[in-house]
């Protein structure tokens, strides 16, 4: 008798039909691996721009706010009652839910306008780091004073072929080897980066640095408009070092209860967070406090030695960036490849499928593809890959990118359906508040926008287009 009562324990669907079996630990797991990414690279340079006082206070002011949107979004997971209502398994299903088929155009676009600059960031970091790698081998070889100079225009256009072919890999984004690895690569990097600080500041005898970041004045070389367009641009870096609340509702729907799911996920939210915070407050600190005012925009190009440690970190975020590029890139493909199939459906070029065999494949198995897949995808791909070309500025496209992210997603959608899902009356001081926070986070976004737009500008002006260097 108490075997079959575990056997039917055991095969328990939810009310959804699907059997889950998450906890606070592996959500909070999940939590962590979806926040730390390789913004984490560009913190110490963010804390730098602003200095000891307001660096640390927008780490740590950003983390909240993100903390506190993301208890708000949790208990939008179930509406319209957040125990007892009807599930929605991601991001878009509760926008559908709570603010019905418009708010569904607006974030649509907002997500997808993210995926594609990740795209981007993630194909100008991955030129970076090679970069780093070549000249830190060049200085262990030929002495540090050496000119070790080289162009990441070659390898970004070598990183767009590598996605090209993997992008015609169906579903890749679903295989659970990619988070794994993802998960690893960026444990990697971001550690040895706050190893390689800690191990200078203690060689340094002493922290650098100045209580409002980079001088401004001819001997420091920085002028006021670019204090404030590099103060700003960190605002975004920083903001999209904790992008997370597009990925909390996945996450969610992995839990079972009891206890309920949005308990759950408020207690994984607060350890994933918070650990998280912990970590880049001490990164951001501990690099801005071994380098100074002169911290570089990616943390790993500080360092020269030792160098098979650099390298091992610089080649995890190249490992981590080709799988992570194509999580990003398959829910766009998915997207305009429904749309076109369903605006001609008797088009062979959408939906007559081809077959190649591949190699030792033996029992039939086959590479299968469309001429829609073979030929859009790969023109979206090498024209992400131009756009790389053309705006090779590693620390403002990570600012923009933040910027789009922080008000939207962040704030205004969790913020608008916990009003909507909690009845919270208008007027009230709840409801005060919460536009409140509203209001703030969109000025900061439209700063840090702002600040990244204009850096760009600037920068476009010194460079040679296609010509990209550290």
């Amino acid at each position: 008798m108490d075997v079959e009562k575990v056997e039917r324990k055991e095969v328990e669907v939810d009310d959804d039909g699907r059997v889950r079996t998450g906890t606070v630990w592996t959500a909070t797991t999940h939590a962590i691996t979806a926040v730390i990414g390789s913004g984490v690279l560009a913190l110490p340079w963010s804390v730098a721009q602003m200095g000891w006082v307001l660096g640390p206070i927008a780490l740590i002011g950003c983390a909240y706010i993100t903390y506190y949107t993301a208890v708000l979004l949790s208990d939008c997971y179930r509406t319209p009652d957040p125990v007892h209502g009807k599930r929605n398994h991601t991001y878009m299903d509760v926008v559908r839910s709570c603010l019905g088929p418009r708010g569904v155009v607006v974030c649509g676009l907002a997500q997808y306008c993210i995926l594609w600059g990740t795209m981007v960031g993630y194909t100008i970091t991955t030129a970076t780091s090679i970069m780093a790698v070549v000249r830190t081998d060049c200085r262990h070889h030929r002495g540090h004073e050496a000119a070790c100079a080289s162009s990441g225009t070659m390898y970004m256009v070598v990183f767009g072929l590598v996605e090209i072919v993997l992008s015609q890999f169906p579903s890749l984004e679903k295989l659970t080897l990619i988070s794994v690895v993802a998960a690893v690569m960026s444990c990697t990097y971001s550690f040895v980066g706050l190893f390689l600080s800690a191990a200078k500041l203690v060689s340094n005898h002493g922290a650098r640095g100045t209580l409002l970041g980079v001088k401004i004045g001819a001997a420091a070389g920085v002028s006021a408009s670019t204090k404030t367009w590099h103060s700003l641009q960190a605002l975004g870096n920083i903001a999209f070092a904790y992008t997370y609340s597009m990925l909390l509702i996945e996450i969610q729907d992995t839990v079972k209860s009891p206890p309920s799911e949005n308990v759950t996920m408020k207690r994984a939210s607060f350890y994933g967070i918070g650990v998280t915070t912990i970590f880049y407050v001490s990164l951001g600190c501990i690099g801005y406090a071994a380098f100074g005012n002169a911290a570089p925009g990616n943390v790993l190009t500080g360092f020269d030695e030792p160098f098979w440690l650099v390298d091992v970190a610089n080649v995890a975020v190249v490992i981590h960036l080709v799988g992570a590029y194509q999580v990003y890139a398959q829910p766009i493909f998915a997207c305009y490849e429904k749309w076109l199939g369903a605006r001609w459906p008797n088009s062979a070029f959408f939906h007559h499928e081809y077959a190649v065999r591949l190699p030792g494949g033996g029992g039939g198995r086959a590479a299968r593809f469309t001429m829609c897949k073979l030929v859009v995808r790969t023109a979206f791909v090498a024209a992400t890959t131009v756009v790389s070309l053309m705006l090779p500025f590693f620390n403002a496209v990570l600012g923009l990118l933040g910027a789009i992210a922080f008000w939207p997603l962040t704030v205004y959608f969790p913020v608008t359906m916990y009003i909507a899902q909690a009845k919270v009356a208008p007027g009230s001081r709840k409801w005060v508040a919460l536009q409140a926070l509203n209001a703030g986070a969109l000025v900061v976004s439209l700063l840090a926008a702002v600040g990244s737009v204009a850096d760009m500008v600037q920068r476009l002006g010194h460079v040679t287009i296609f010509q990209t260097q550290l």
